[in-house]
């Protein structure tokens, strides 16, 4: 049996896709905790008892947790499976067989497209886990991952 191969790790500039995602995020947490902050306030209650946990949140969901997050995930590519691996707590590792997939689609979101990344997804025969992404690829290593898994299709017996 051949030996698995080596998890590649992700473009390196999805780290800046992961903090943008976080900021957004952290900007809710603290619209939030701003109304919170009105109402405390409203109370007579001490300032800050909502908007210091709310800012520390928000950096780390902008500043520590995207280096965190990059840094489990992994994707290998051969002639027969795409897999995917990612997640700390929660490891999930998934193998696409090649034959198996339907159709596949490189996509970019606005804040995708400004960093310089893409998500290949993958659309497979099933309905659990019928579609597999891999974030955080460089435009032309998405479309290349693309073009070598359809002309893997094409070459399948299926």
């Amino acid at each position: 049996m051949d030996a698995p191969p080596a998890l590649g790790a992700l473009d390196r500039r999805f780290v800046n896709v992961l903090r943008w995602r976080g900021a957004v995020l952290a900007l809710a947490v603290l619209a939030v905790a701003g109304i919170g902050e009105l109402i405390l306030a409203d109370q007579g209650l001490l300032n800050g008892l909502a908007g210091v946990p709310a800012l520390a949140i928000g950096a780390w969901l902008t500043f520590v947790a995207p280096g965190r997050k990059f840094g489990h995930w992994g994707f290998a590519l051969d002639d027969r499976e795409l897999q995917v691996a990612h997640g700390w707590l929660m490891r999930v590792h998934t193998i696409v067989p090649i034959g198996r997939v339907q159709h596949i689609d490189v996509s970019q979101g606005p804040i995708e497209r400004a960093c310089g990344v893409a998500t290949v997804v993958l659309h497979t025969a099933g309905t659990d886990h019928s579609r597999v992404a891999v974030p955080g690829l460089s435009r032309d290593a998405a479309e290349g991952v693309r073009d070598r898994i359809r002309s893997a299709i094409g070459a399948s017996p299926w």
